[in-house]
């Protein structure tokens, strides 16, 4: 039996992780959350305990006896990352041994390009305070979950997962259209189903070796014209497919009107059309530059361990409709 922490209980991929460490029946769970416990369903090896966050010592005292604690905070959130090295150093006084940051997309290559996804930032601010810590010996013991892309988002609009929220991509299914940068055809990006992370980290928590700090979670890698060539095969028919110049997108100019909307949470709602043009351009600029493509740390670390890939996830989505 494993205690764990959960801090950002309430958010969409913590309720799949949640669940998924649940159902082993075998862990105590501690889900820290900022609303009323009383919203929250009972689940057997469950305790939602409502925090601010604001107080250390409260947190300590929390982590007392927790081995592991994951993290899923929107680092967009939190600015200066304040509530997150708070939570780390928390749980260094408290003697937990694991720790797993607010990382979950995203790859290695983000540090390169930081410029093209500005709002990670915090990700990166994190990694290095980890780093800092364990600087003279190690105080604790931290992987970096990197996902790529939710392989779920390519069933938008379907509901397509228990919690997981899905959001409108380049790629178009239901309208059978794409936005794509040019020269993307050959880009390299890893899609993870939110069933399949969970299903890692809960494999992870009673890994009894060290948790390496790069933890990529490489579910399915296809090249843009793959992922192409196989949404058409699905949907019985050919894409329209509308370019954008890459020096336009490295410009951060965007000329289409076919951009991602998104209802992105923590984003001011008369700022959420610059910010969709923005994150329209990111998801284009950063497939072409790695951003969206991982490492598999933990697929080496669990082999036996068979991902869902992309080609299945949409034949099984979008045959019927």
């Amino acid at each position: 039996m494993v205690k764990i922490a959960i801090a950002g209980a309430s958010g969409d991929l913590a309720r799949e992780v949640i669940d998924e460490l649940a159902e082993a029946n075998k862990h105590e769970i501690l889900a820290l959350i900022r609303k009323d416990p009383s919203q929250f369903p009972s689940i057997l090896g469950v305790k939602w305990v409502q925090t601010s966050y604001e107080d250390e010592a409260e947190l300590v005292k929390l982590f007392e006896g927790v081995e592991t604690v994951l993290c899923f905070f929107a680092v967009l959130n939190d600015p200066g990352n304040v509530v997150q090295k708070r939570i780390i150093d928390a749980s260094v006084k408290a003697g937990v041994k694991r720790y797993a940051p607010a990382e979950w997309a995203t790859g290695t290559k983000l540090e390169n390009r930081i410029d093209i996804m500005p709002w990670y930032a915090g990700k990166l601010e994190v990694s290095r305070y980890l780093e800092a810590l364990n600087k003279e010996k190690k105080v604790l013991e931290y992987t970096r979950f990197q996902i790529g892309l939710y392989m779920n988002y390519l069933g938008h609009p379907h509901k397509v997962s228990k919690y997981l929220t899905t959001m409108p991509t380049n790629i178009d299914f239901e309208n059978g259209r794409a936005l794509l940068a040019e020269g993307s055809l050959d880009d390299q990006l890893t899609f993870t189903t939110a069933h399949d992370v969970a299903a890692v980290v809960a494999r992870a928590v009673e890994y009894k070796g060290e948790w390496p700090p790069v933890g990529g979670v490489q579910g399915s890698r296809v090249t843009v014209g793959d992922l192409i060539r196989i949404a058409e095969n699905a949907r019985e028919k050919p894409f329209t497919i509308e370019w954008e110049k890459m020096e336009d997108l490295e410009a951060k100019e965007l000329k289409s009107e076919n951009y991602i909307r998104l209802p992105f949470p923590g984003i001011p709602e008369d700022q959420l059309e610059a910010f969709s043009k923005l994150a329209t351009v990111s998801v284009l600029l950063g497939g072409h530059h790695g951003l969206w493509d991982v490492t598999d740390e933990w697929n080496q670390l669990l082999p036996d361990y068979k991902f869902t890939q992309v080609a299945d996830f949409i034949k099984e989505i979008w045959k019927l409709k």
